[in-house]
Parts: structure tokens; C-alpha cells; sequence
């Protein structure tokens, strides 16, 4: 990154973009999550600092636990799949992308995983152009 951002302009950044992401440490512990109370995947706040195994479905395991171990070893820098999800608020069921992408130090030494979604059932339907201020 160039320059400098202090935590306030930081944690508001976090907060603003338009994705929910997680941060888990090379151990495989979760660090870190934005958007708490408007989240897709919501997370209870005793998850920080437990095994990233425990906030998943057993459905999706195998797959999280391959990614991982696949990043760590240095075969896979990213992973990127999507799902059709129903929400009680929406009438038809949500595009949500999720994307899987290792940390690594300057060296390429896995420091850990950032897990990202984002719905983006609204994005898939833009067509033509929007000018800035149109």
C-alpha cells in the first residue's frame, strides 16, 4: 500500500466496501470480520481466535479445508466459486460470490487467507453505461 491510514479512516474503509470479507492466520484461526450485523454468512463474535473449521457447514469442509491446505503449501493463490442463496427479504434467490484468497509477506511466505463475499445478483444485471453523475 502506499501511504498511511490511520485506524478510524481504516476501520471505516473496512466497514464501506462493498464486500464482507474475514481474515484467518496461518494457523487457521480467525483474526478479523467486517460488516457484523449486515452480513450474508453471519458469525457470532466468540468466533475470533477459534479455528476457521468451526464457522463453516460441514457441507463445505472439505472443500475450505483443500483451499487452505493447497494455499499453505503454495499451489493456490485463490479460489473463487459462487452460490444461488435465498434470503426471506428477497423474492428471487441471490447470486453471492465467494472468493478465497492467500496472504503472503513480500517473500511469499503464507501469512493466512482472506475469505471475501459479495452479492452480486444486482451487478450481473447492469447493462449499457452509467456515466459519474448520470
Amino acid at each position: 500500500m502506499v501511504g498511511q491510514l490511520d485506524n478510524k479512516i481504516l476501520g471505516a474503509l473496512l466497514e464501506t466496501l462493498p464486500v464482507e470479507f474475514s481474515v484467518v492466520d496461518g494457523d487457521d484461526n480467525v483474526l478479523a470480520w467486517n460488516k457484523h450485523d449486515t452480513r450474508i454468512f453471519k458469525r457470532p463474535a466468540g468466533v475470533v481466535g477459534r479455528n476457521v473449521r468451526d464457522c463453516h457447514p460441514k457441507k463445505s469442509l472439505a472443500q475450505v479445508e483443500k483451499i487452505l491446505e493447497e494455499m499453505k503449501a503454495g499451489k493456490r493463490d485463490k479460489a473463487r466459486f459462487w452460490i444461488d442463496l435465498r434470503f426471506e427479504s428477497k423474492e428471487e434467490p441471490q447470486k453471492i460470490l465467494i472468493e478465497y484468497y492467500a496472504l503472503r509477506d513480500s517473500e511469499g511466505t503464507y501469512l493466512g487467507c482472506l475469505e471475501a463475499s459479495q452479492n452480486v445478483t444486482e451487478i450481473q444485471s447492469l447493462t449499457g453505461e452509467k456515466r459519474l453523475l448520470d
